[in-house]
């Protein structure tokens, strides 16, 4: 089925946590952002109940699907190649029909069959379809989104991202990928010690508490970010999260009050905010972006972005201003920027007059 402009793109982010879908109508304007809580791991089936999910919250039902991907990472698959291939053979059985487009980095947009065989530039691209959009409406920048377990952090200059490596092994050696986020990242992750009562106390290398712990005492933690279940699958409120935070200093809660844990998260959170200003401060050290490039915060931990441009000295814009739509809107598609940018590349190609 050829592309309705009229219909516009659906944006699909299939993650290993969380599905992100975002639809453009045929101008390229946001009508609907959508985010639920996919736990791949666990099984595929918990991807088709995701995307049922998502279909029915849509007011109007798109025929055009751009979709781009990490969850191919998940533990459930033997190795990338096997998980591309799932996840775009999920996509294409429950989309039989209708105009399915893969995002292969500098490949382009790919028809799910290619896509299967050009499972090294599908995998985890998510990032490259955010800093491309970015790069066709900035003259240069340094697009940081952080989301609920990792940070992009991407260079584009002159209409092109200027990122040294690809896949998730290179960018990682090269600081452009830190797995580190504001929700699932376990808090012994960030810190090997904290202080404490004039002592420098070692942190417990378990999964007691994670960083939506730190954010919420912290008072920053978006109320929709956090869907999965906590640590300890106890519930979401300040008090639990210090219950966590103070399971790790091998202490209970009702050792501090709330303020007590809310200064361990901040130094928690510090240590954090360092893991990425270091980054951030190595990719400026290649002299390639000028003094001014700004940073592009995106993810549900832009506030953190936000934080990191004012450590670096950079100016701060968001991605939500690459779109148009409600103002409503406009939190939550920066919250899910490779749903939107996936849909919006795609929109932008069908629409390009065939070259001759």
């Amino acid at each position: 089925m050829p592309p309705d402009q009229g219909s516009g793109w659906l944006g699909w982010d299939l993650g290993g946590a969380h599905l992100k879908a975002v639809q453009l109508d045929g101008a390229g304007r946001v009508m609907v952002v959508l985010q639920v809580p996919c736990p791949l791991w666990q099984g595929l089936g918990h991807l088709e109940s995701a995307i049922d999910a998502v279909l029915g919250q849509l007011p109007q039902r798109a025929v055009c699907h751009a979709v781009t991907m990490t969850g191919e990472l998940a533990d459930l698959f033997e190795d990338r190649a096997q998980g591309v291939a799932s996840l775009v053979g999920c996509i294409a059985r429950r989309f039989v029909g209708e105009t399915i487009r893969i995002y292969a980095g500098p490949a382009g947009l790919l028809d799910p069959a290619a896509a299967m065989a050009a499972a090294p530039q599908v995998a985890s691209a998510n990032w490259m379809a955010s800093a491309s959009l970015a790069a066709t409406r900035f003259p240069q920048g340094l697009l940081v989104d952080i989301g609920s377990t990792t940070t992009d952090l991407v260079p584009f200059r002159d209409g092109r991202v200027s990122a040294r490596g690809y896949a998730d092994h290179e960018r990682l050696a090269l600081g452009e990928l830190v797995y580190s986020g504001v929700v699932r990242t376990p808090v012994m992750a960030l810190a090997r010690r904290v202080p404490w009562c004039g002592s420098w106390v070692p942190l417990m290398a378990e999964h007691f508490a994670t960083t939506a712990d730190l954010y919420r005492l912290t008072g920053e933690l978006p109320d929709h970010a956090d869907l999965m279940p906590s640590a300890d699958g106890r519930a979401k409120t300040p008090a639990a999260s210090a219950g966590r935070v103070a399971r790790m200093l091998g202490l209970d809660g009702s050792a501090a009050d709330l303020s007590g844990w809310r200064r361990v998260a901040e130094v928690l959170a510090e240590a954090q905010l360092r893991t990425l200003a270091d980054a951030g401060t190595c990719i400026f050290s290649r002299g390639e972006l000028a003094a001014d490039a700004p940073i592009l915060g995106a993810g549900v931990g832009r506030f953190l972005a936000k934080r990191l441009a004012a450590r670096l000295g950079r100016a701060y814009l968001g991605f939500e201003s690459l779109f148009d739509g409600p103002p409503a809107l406009a939190p939550d598609v920066a919250d899910c920027a490779p749903a939107a940018a996936v849909a919006r590349l795609a929109l932008e190609r069908a629409a390009a007059p065939p070259v001759t």
